[in-house]
């Protein structure tokens, strides 16, 4: 998949995913995708919830790896 693509598909996937996320005072950005890894950062509640890791994982993980199934981790860089 073409990078310009790959970042498409994931910005997708972030705009699905945020309206949970500001639901309870969060928000996510795209950092950067390097390769197959995508870097984000959780912001607001979602910066210093202690779930995070598992939204991080079950939440934004799995909606990014549906639009841009080549993708292997998402990384939260703090």
């Amino acid at each position: 998949m073409e990078a310009k693509e790959t970042r498409h598909n994931v910005e997708k996937a972030l705009e699905e995913i945020r309206p949970f996320l500001m639901s309870d005072g969060g928000n996510i950005q795209l950092l950067s995708i390097e390769g197959n890894i995508v870097k984000v950062q959780l912001q607001g509640a979602c910066n210093g919830c202690s779930v995070n890791q598992m939204t991080l994982k079950n939440g934004v993980e799995a909606t990014i790896k549906k639009y841009a199934p080549h993708i292997l981790e998402v990384i939260n860089v703090a």
